[in-house]
């Protein structure tokens, strides 16, 4: 019964320095906020956005992709098991990487091991969400940057010296960052809060209507402090790789980053409680808004691009190897019904 809440802490160990670099990129990559405050100041945000808006990604990791009466200690402990070696993985690499990605496909494994998860929440919601919400996010900042920002750049009108280093936009940006972090509370919070929450349900045989908003947050009091803990023990290399190599942004445009790829991931939390990746949103508002200012191939043949593009589809088929496979040898040794 605690080795899954003990692994779980663990992967939000992982989540929380692969979240960093989203979440507080943009200021730290235009020189606004100093390192040391970083972690505590995201460890705050993500709770709080688990608190207010992590319901609906909760559910549906919970009990909208897998049988949510399989969801047992044994099962539980090898899906987060699965999902924090990837992210370990990525987190050694320097490499932000989608915790939702790896939890969703970690959660597939066993369902598909059993012949019983939920194909239309995957095939019709989760994955088409994945593709399109990255795109847009590039499409939007690509046109900010080329039609709006750029021309006004160019002619001198408000992106003066003075404008941008004002402390008003100094202090939008550092909000934005929070809001970053807020979102990432709404959305990845859930990736262990949500079977958290239904494994201990099921456990004490509780009714999920009557009980389940008591679990749902004494999961988030265990797992959203982590964030922090994990923000300052991984979160350096990564802010290094994503606010500093990828492209030396402006805080303009570092304002425009944090609001699209922000407002993106909390539509997906509040909306569908999709569990969707804000690493790639981010990346990808970076890409777009950099290609307008610099250039595709300035952009593109960026190291950096190409790991991150390599990364993001390896660790999700390590999560679902690796869970997989144990499922199978929990399965015949017996062992996935001790507990």
């Amino acid at each position: 019964m605690f080795v899954p809440f003990i692994l779980g802490m663990f992967l939000a160990f992982n989540m929380g320095g692969s979240g960093t670099g989203p979440s507080f990129s943009a200021a730290y990559g235009a020189n606004v906020i100093r390192k040391s405050l970083i972690p505590g100041l995201f460890g705050l945000m993500v709770f709080l956005g688990a608190t207010i808006a992590g319901k609906n990604t909760a559910a549906t990791l919970g009990s909208g992709i897998i049988n949510p009466s399989l969801i047992n200690s044994v099962m539980l402990s090898i899906v987060f098991f699965s999902v924090a070696l990837s992210l370990l993985i990525a987190n050694i690499a320097g490499i932000p990487q989608s915790t939702s990605q790896s939890t969703v496909f970690a959660m597939v494994a066993p369902a598909l091991y059993f012949s019983d998860f939920n194909s239309t929440k995957l095939f019709y919601e989760i994955l088409p969400t994945w593709f399109i919400l990255p795109l847009v996010s590039f499409v939007l900042s690509f046109l900010i940057g080329k039609y709006i920002y750029t021309p006004l750049r160019r002619r001198g009108y408000t992106i003066s010296a003075k404008v941008n280093n004002s402390y008003l936009l100094k202090g939008l940006l550092i909000i934005l960052s929070l809001y970053v972090a807020f979102a990432i509370g709404s959305n990845n919070v859930a990736n262990a809060a949500g079977p958290l929450t239904q494994m201990t349900l099921n456990f004490f045989d509780l009714d999920a209507e009557k009980y389940g908003w008591l679990i749902s947050n004494f999961s988030v009091l265990i797992i959203a402090p982590c964030f922090g803990i994990g923000s300052s023990i991984f979160g350096n290399k990564i802010l290094k790789n994503t606010g500093k190599e990828i492209i030396l942004f402006g805080r303009i445009e570092a304002a425009i980053i944090a609001f699209i790829s922000a407002s993106l991931l909390l539509m997906a939390s509040l909306t569908k409680g999709i569990p969707t990746s804000l690493v790639q949103l981010n990346v990808a508002a970076i890409i777009g808004i950099g290609i307008a200012k610099l250039g595709a191939k300035n952009i593109l043949q960026k190291t950096e691009v190409v790991k991150f593009f390599f990364m993001w589809l390896l660790a999700p088929v390590i999560a679902f190897c690796v869970s997989f496979f144990l499922v199978y040898l929990s399965d015949k040794y017996a062992i996935l019904y001790l507990f």
